[in-house]
């Protein structure tokens, strides 16, 4: 894709440490995702609400970093496909302690059964 290289900005930090719009609607998520143009900070698309994807098309973002902790890819939603990219601003990740799915304050006990794509059957992060 010829547009990669202005859809990257490694100068902008992450708009925070959890999902923008959850956080707004008092909701919940699974894993994070960082745009890598404007820095906003959404939700996965096995997450409930699925707010990373919907902000890449809406607004026509359309490479994302994980913001999981140790995860260093970049997804592009234009063309289904993984690449490289360069160090954004920190931080690099959500903060360890906080875990998966959260915030745990709002993770309903069946939250497995709300994803899209449910995980394999194991420990939740932080559990």
């Amino acid at each position: 894709m010829n547009g990669e290289a202005t859809a990257i900005n490694p100068e902008v930090p992450p708009s925070g440490d959890g999902c923008v719009e959850c956080l707004a609607e008092s909701t919940w998520w699974w894993h994070l995702r960082r745009c890598a143009q404007c820095g906003h900070v959404g939700c996965c698309d096995s997450s409930p609400q699925q707010h990373a994807s919907k902000h890449a098309r809406e607004l026509g973002h359309p490479i994302a970093r994980s913001f999981e902790p140790g995860e260093r890819w970049f997804w592009n939603y234009a063309t289904g496909e993984f690449l490289r990219g360069p160090q954004l601003m920190p931080p690099d990740s959500r903060p360890v302690e906080q875990g998966a799915p959260a915030p745990k304050a709002l993770v309903p006990p069946d939250w497995r059964s709300q994803l899209h794509s449910p995980p394999p059957d194991e420990t939740a992060e932080g559990d």
